[in-house]
């Protein structure tokens, strides 16, 4: 029936006048959208389970709480929404004892000298999170990703067979979109079909994405203007604490200026990509000119996703990888007239922790507080229709008229872009080792909040065909690819696992004089205790043989074993686990045997 509405003809073919896509954008009708099978709810009188329509068997026994240990009924969220929307939730289904022995260098020009185990707390909670474990974790997270992505293939081949979509190719069979079709200026020949269809002309199109990409480099450009003021809103916190002569603030100072910041930051990306989003979408469908939805949906999807990694992923990465090279005593480097930032009592990578913790959880709360405000949007509109009804309503209400009253189903771009989350489990899984759990946790209670929106708050879809997850699976790949490279420079060049294997080999197995040997002497009449600072430098702020051995550790660290070993294993899983399982492999070919065999014998029937 869609495809019967999509392409009747209503005014003047030369006009694109066709399908009721074009009428609902022009105002004509208020919408269009196929109807559930009836209520969701059960009926108060008792009733046997076969006589329960679809949409109540989805809500009883799928997008309910308490059935939150239950596999995901996927035959049935096919039958009902379509492979598009059966893919998705498929894919959702998976120092302190040292005293005032070292005091340390001031850390601003009218601040004080400070000693070395205030920060043993926190040096403490650092070896948390950068210890050797660290580094068999984030390789097993490398392998995880790329054996996670393998089985998915294999999932997404058999569902395809499962449900007759394996050689359904959407460039090829999908129509024009209402709005290119609208607006081209000139008609040609489809060369797969043959059909007369409107067309674009490419080097309009070219000029038009070249403008649109100066847009999207503008926006990005905001996001690191604003990176470098939370960085010097930061710097100034710290100064301000250290300043305010409270023993408590002066030790937290990084803490506290670090987790400020960050819930900034939160409120930062999250008002950026809203904006962006829409900017997107316009650009999309105004500028570029996509023929057909899913090429259209891949350029948006793209898009988006780019300007989101910048947004979501630069100050984890300005932390993991630029902050903390500060110079010394005498020679330290400046922001506009403030120095440089120093990772903090515990590291680079305890920071790293707190801010991956308050942009991915916070980002998790806030998103799943979005999905209830959709049930306020569904009351709205109920009560909106109530209004405009009246009294007349007296009649028992139709199909048609209580699906008007759902919220329309904005697609599932939203749903797919909170798996930014993959991001976070597998780039900075060394920093933040327990974001897999919160990932896990999300998920289960993401596929609860979209199975109850699906099928009680949401207008039915049109049930769309497809292969795959499509053009997410390109961006989870090249994410799975960037983790390793990410692990491997966080764990030689962020994390202190490499000092200390160095310092064990060449001086002392058990670790003693560690802490000593790290800091470095500021130069003559800089200070009372000339060594105050940790750095691998000598008295003039060169640095030492033993810096330079480190480095040649770190780089053959990063060069021979994460991207040797590592990658190694990754493309002997790639080429061990198939694409589409034996199985499935050997029914492909009995059928296709037996389709050519049907297809022999009726032409020999003919003759």
């Amino acid at each position: 029936v869609h495809e019967i509405l999509a392409r009747t003809v209503y005014g003047k073919r030369k006009r694109t006048e066709v399908g009721v896509d074009r009428l609902v954008n022009e105002g004509a009708y208020a919408a269009a959208y196929p109807l559930h099978e009836g209520p969701f709810k059960l009926p108060s009188h008792e009733i046997r389970r076969d006589e329960l329509n679809q949409r109540q068997v989805l809500h009883y026994y799928w997008a309910r709480w308490c059935k939150w240990y239950k596999y995901q009924p996927l035959d049935h969220i096919r039958e009902y929404f379509g492979e598009k929307i059966a893919l998705y939730f498929a894919w959702l289904e998976d120092i302190c004892s040292s005293g005032a022995k070292y005091p340390m260098c001031p850390l601003c020009k009218t601040c004080e000298a400070w000693n070395m185990s205030d920060i043993c707390t926190m040096a403490k909670l650092g070896y948390l999170f950068d210890h050797p474990g660290t580094v068999f974790f984030s390789v097993f997270m490398s392998f995880w990703a790329v054996t996670f992505l393998e089985f998915w293939k294999r999932k997404m081949a058999t569902l395809a067979h499962h449900w007759d979509s394996m050689d359904f190719h959407e460039e090829e069979q999908e129509r024009p979109r209402p709005e290119f079709a609208a607006m081209a200026p000139t008609v040609e020949e489809n060369p797969v079909t043959g059909v007369k269809e409107p067309y674009f002309p490419e080097k309009t199109r070219l000029s038009r994405m070249f403008t649109g990409s100066m847009v999207i480099i503008l926006m990005l450009c905001v996001v690191i203007i604003f990176l470098v003021t939370v960085v010097m809103c930061r710097g100034v916190i710290s100064v301000m604490m250290y300043q305010s002569g409270s023993p408590v603030l002066r030790t937290e100072a990084g803490t506290i200026a670090n987790i400020c910041s960050s819930i900034v930051n939160l409120g930062f990306i999250l008002f950026m990509g809203q904006i962006y989003t829409a900017l997107a979408e316009q650009l999309t469908k105004w500028t570029e000119m996509h023929r057909t939805q899913t090429q259209h949906d891949n350029a948006f999807t793209l898009k988006v996703f780019i300007f989101q990694f910048v947004n979501f992923y630069s100050s984890p990465f300005y932390v993991a990888f630029f902050k903390g090279f500060v110079g010394y005593p005498t020679n330290y480097g400046t922001l506009f007239g403030m120095r440089n930032e120093d990772c903090g009592p515990g590291g680079c990578l305890i920071e790293l922790a707190e801010q991956l913790f308050i942009i991915m959880v916070g980002k998790q709360l806030i998103n799943n507080i979005q999905e209830f405000i959709i049930k306020v949007k569904a009351w709205r509109q109920k009560r909106t229709l109530a209004t405009v009804l009246g009294d007349n309503n007296t009649d028992e209400p139709r199909r048609w008229e209580e699906d008007y009253k759902l919220v329309p189903c904005g697609g599932l771009f939203e749903e797919y872009l909170e798996m930014l989350q993959f991001g976070f489990i597998t780039i900075f899984v060394a920093a933040f080792p327990l974001a897999p759990l919160f990932a896990l946790l999300n998920n289960w209670v993401e596929i609860r909040l979209d199975a109850h929106k699906f099928v009680c708050e949401y207008r039915r879809p049109v049930a769309e065909r497809a292969q795959n997850i499509g053009v997410w699976f390109n961006i989870l790949e090249a994410l799975s690819h960037l983790s390793v490279i990410a692990n491997a420079f966080l764990i030689a060049f962020t994390s202190d696992f490499l000092p200390r294997l160095l310092y064990q080999y060449k001086f002392s197995d058990d670790l003693n004089g560690y802490v000593n040997f790290t800091l470095a002497y500021a130069p003559l009449n800089y200070t009372d205790y000339p060594r105050c600072y940790k750095a691998f430098r000598d008295n003039d702020g060169s640095y030492t043989l033993f810096y330079w051995e480190l480095l040649a550790v770190r780089l053959g660290f990063i060069i021979a074993f994460e991207q040797h070993v590592v990658f190694f294993v990754l493309r002997a899983i790639d080429w061990i686990v198939p694409d589409v399982p034996e199985s499935l492999e050997l029914k492909i070919k009995r059928e296709r045997y037996l389709a050519k065999q049907a297809l022999a014998e009726n032409q020999e029937a003919l003759l």
